[in-house]
């Protein structure tokens, strides 16, 4: 499919103005209210604050089923290290996951769309907020977002370094693993740290707990499951010749089957309120956020890789990948509506620095070929009658 070159520069300069100016999940004041004008300036009905600063615009063109097409539009707390000319503005927030590169490919795909109105039905344009472990296309879905519009289908794309540009990737089962943050608290009797038995050191116990966790995966569940159990913060103490009464470790776990993560969070449980007893410590555990595993609809999957088949060399068009274990929340809406969601290659000749890096930059080459990809998918399935 050809893209105007003018409406790929368009697009080009947006990322980078988004790029230069990032916000975090639910404060996308600037990105929802500039989406919102660009799509009502291209004619589209536009509804805004769903989800708190989610946008969708409604494109109608004759008979036919209704389809959403979802991008992501918060950046993320990490302070950009590279030095591009449209560098964040923003101390300490940067766009380190593409989603200005996502947004902007999205608002293009629109505006071809609009123009050319190849097609016969409806397209849901969704911006979705607050992607970065703040649950947002949850909060989308609970806000009414397939009762105000319904949809037979809704497809996500994503950047993917790794991959090369002018690829993409798909399954027809799960792409994404499921994510639970968890915050485990560990209570002890502080004490002076010369006489450690008139307390009870949850410092000790955290570096046991810690160490035991990995036993999970490594030894309880079958090589053939996928699960992964990282700590990744430890908070406690404040005097150096103190045992402190609490020590606060935060992490993840991340699985590819539901049976597995549900087994996977009854022994984490056990450990931390079983495991720490014979040390005098009390074990308590809070999950923060979770996200089920990205699960693609067969079918729409199939449906995407024929569109991208169209596109691009067979060679290009990789199915049934390895999954990531990284996680996305998309699968929210996976879960309320069949759809299926995608990776675009990043890597041009100098391969693309990983996602969540203080280095990352969205690669510009991609733009044409999202827009083409979601201008494809939409011809092809609302066909024109």
């Amino acid at each position: 499919m050809a893209i105007p070159v003018s409406l790929i520069e368009d697009a080009i300069g947006w990322r980078r103005q988004l790029h230069a100016q990032p916000e975090l999940g639910y404060q996308e004041i600037k990105t929802s209210g500039w989406v919102a004008e660009q799509l009502r300036a291209t004619g589209l009905q536009v509804h805004t604050g769903l989800g708190g600063t989610g946008v969708v615009g409604t494109l109608e063109n004759g008979p036919g089923p209704a389809i959403g097409f979802r991008a992501d539009m918060d950046a993320l707390p990490i302070t950009e290290s590279g030095s591009p000319i449209w560098r964040s503005t923003q101390p300490g927030v940067m766009h380190a996951c593409g989603h200005d590169g996502h947004t902007a490919m999205l608002v293009a795909a629109a505006k071809h769309l609009s123009a050319t109105r190849r097609f016969s039905g409806t397209l849901h344009f969704v911006f979705q907020p607050a992607e970065e472990n703040l649950g947002g296309a949850r909060k989308m879905v609970a806000d009414g977002l397939f009762e105000l519009f319904p949809m037979a289908a809704i497809y996500g794309m994503h950047n993917w370094p790794g991959l090369p540009v002018g690829h993409m990737a798909i399954n027809s089962g799960a792409m994404m693993a499921s994510l639970d943050a968890f915050e485990i608290t560990l209570h002890g009797k502080s004490c002076h740290a010369a006489m450690p038995e008139n307390g009870a050191d949850p410092v000790v116990a955290a570096a046991q707990l810690i160490l035991a966790l990995q036993t999970i995966p490594a030894r309880r569940l079958s090589p053939l499951a996928s699960a992964v159990v990282s700590i990744t913060q430890i908070n406690g103490g404040e005097a150096i010749n103190v045992i402190p009464e609490t020590v606060v470790l935060r992490g993840t776990l991340r699985c590819l089957q539901a049976d597995v993560r549900a087994k996977v969070r009854k022994m984490i449980e056990a450990f931390v309120t079983t495991f720490t007893v014979p040390l005098g410590i009390e074990g308590r555990i809070e999950y923060l956020t979770d996200y089920p595993v990205t699960t693609n609809n067969a079918a729409e999957a199939q449906k995407v890789r024929q569109c991208a088949l169209s596109l691009l060399p067979a060679e290009n068009v990789h199915w049934e990948v390895n999954p990531s274990m990284a996680s996305e929340d998309f699968a929210c809406m996976l879960e309320a509506c069949p759809g299926a969601y995608f990776w675009i290659g990043a890597d041009g000749a100098i391969p693309s620095p990983p996602l969540h890096n203080a280095q990352y930059d969205f690669n510009d080459a991609m733009i044409g070929e999202g827009i083409a990809l979601w201008s494809t998918l939409a011809e092809q399935l609302l066909p024109a009658s």
